[in-house]
């Protein structure tokens, strides 16, 4: 066994256990537990074997031997050991490719993957998502008009609609450079494809068997269709703006869009990076920032809407510190201390990716478990954060645990909504960003009457491309 630095350290050797030993769910041969998951509930069939088995279970995913981990250290450990010791499986880059894809950082590896993440962070920077800051109030407003005119209509607000609006029309114009308007225009080419795209995505990466190899249904080539007429779109928007840097050479110097910046990051001596590796990162940008900030912001719309009190506090300090969404600043979104702390613990209780699967580099050790090379490890990232020994009440939603001062404040490490390590989401601040001026607008505005579930109960949570809850609808009242 190699010497490790960056994963957990090891148990002496004739104390470590091999995968194979672990306690685990009983598995048919072949099929291994296949029939034990059901892929809209996987997340939640996985967390029940470790709440049965402990943290580190053996499981067969048909033919491939899989170890959970559900420590959070462990998992942290993992996280910090990538992109060398860890990758996202090998199959989920096959499957990209083989969808006619151009995988961007979210996929790529090795010196790849860091020369596409120093252009994707070149666009990404704060300072560079503050500059775009009057554009994202301009798309807060226009979802506010759409909201304002439900309210009085007294129509109810379909939430997953709405908010993927929102957070396209967000993603596409800081990449893009150019508006796309689909919260009033109705629905955008782009967001008809990436609508198809999604669901497929999620769907192959999460079967046992890629009949798509052999046969292709209808579904399958419909799906064909989608991805090439958007490559075709995100090629000549890449196009469009070379000609834009062309013809006035500032905007190289001071980008005015990511799109640009990544442009202008790529031309640089040594980038190691092309215009394919830019469309790719346009195309992981839509891919994976449109469901997940959507989805987020509404489970702190349901969460809130559930806890009167925290919905009250949160309402209170946005009213007195920033009141008028056409005047919102980004000093203001700052000074939302427990708006971000309710952001916060909705991440904790509804993360948008409750797990995550990584392919084992070389051979290593994982708390006291031997792992070698080629092992597929399944990170369960909703364990701990749920755990009475790293939050107390840990079932309870309480955004307090996450103000400074709190006596929690060290547990916050057992909850990583947006990864950890090097591979940390680099979509982080514009996600939380996202978030605030979508809640400040909403609670600014409007007196939330009501959220409604489709069957009157407990939100259904719904694994797809990320874990969305199930057919939430929202109905408004202007302020008292």
């Amino acid at each position: 066994m190699p010497p490790l630095d960056h994963v957990t350290a090891p148990a002496p050797a004739t104390t470590l256990r091999q995968i194979r030993q672990l306690p685990g769910p009983f598995a048919l041969p072949i099929i291994g537990n296949a029939m034990q998951v059901r892929l809209p509930r996987i997340h939640r069939d996985v967390e029940g074997w470790v709440r049965r088995y402990g943290p580190f279970v053996r499981a067969w995913f048909g033919r491939t031997l899989v170890l959970v981990v559900a420590d959070s250290e462990a998992v942290a450990a993992v996280l910090r050991d990538r992109p060398d010791g860890f990758r996202r499986p090998l199959s989920s880059y096959t499957i990209s490719v083989e969808m006619g894809g151009i995988p961007g950082v979210f996929l790529a590896e090795g010196s790849e993957w860091r020369n596409q993440r120093r252009m994707v962070m070149a666009g990404m920077a704060p300072g560079a998502i503050k500059a775009y800051f009057p554009a994202l109030v301009t798309v807060a407003q226009r979802l506010q008009r759409r909201w304002q005119h439900a309210a009085t209509q007294g129509q109810a607000i379909a939430l997953d609609g709405d908010l993927k609006r929102y957070t396209v029309d967000i993603i596409a114009g800081l990449a893009f450079g150019s508006e796309v308007n689909t919260l009033e225009s109705g629905e955008d080419v782009i967001q008809r494809h990436l609508d198809a795209i999604l669901p497929a995505v999620a769907r192959r990466s999460l079967s046992m068997l890629p009949y798509w190899r052999y046969v292709k249904l209808p579904v399958d080539r419909r799906l064909d269709r989608d991805v090439a007429a958007l490559d075709v779109a995100v090629a000549q928007l890449v196009q469009q703006a070379r000609e834009r840097m062309a013809h006035d050479p500032a905007r190289r110097v001071r980008p005015p869009n990511l799109l640009e910046a990544m442009i202008a990051a790529a031309d640089e001596k040594d980038s190691g990076v092309n215009d394919r590796a830019v469309a790719g990162n346009v195309l992981t940008m839509l891919l994976a920032g449109e469901d997940t900030t959507a989805n987020t912001i509404s489970w702190i719309i349901y969460l809130l809407q559930r806890h009167p009190h925290s919905l009250a506090k949160a309402r209170e300090e946005v009213r007195r510190l920033a009141p008028d969404v056409a005047q919102f600043s980004v000093a203001q979104m700052d000074s939302l201390d427990y708006l971000g702390a309710c952001a916060s613990e909705a991440m904790r209780l509804k993360p948008v990716a409750p797990y995550i699967p990584l392919e084992a580099l070389r051979d290593t050790v994982v708390g006291d478990v031997a792992v070698p090379a080629g092992s597929m490890l399944w990170c369960v990232m909703r364990h701990d954060s749920v755990s009475d020994a790293h939050f107390p009440d840990a079932q309870a939603f309480r955004p307090e645990r996450w103000l400074e001062g709190s006596a929690e404040a060290n547990n916050k490490r057992a909850a990583m909504p947006f990864g950890g390590g090097l591979r940390t989401c680099p979509g982080r601040y514009l996600a939380l960003l996202e978030i605030k001026i979508a809640m400040a607008m909403l609670l600014g505005s409007f007196d939330i009457a009501g959220v409604d579930t489709p069957d009157g109960g407990e939100a259904q949570e719904l694994m797809g491309f990320v874990m969305s809850p199930i057919g939430l609808t929202m109905r408004l009242a202007r302020p008292q």
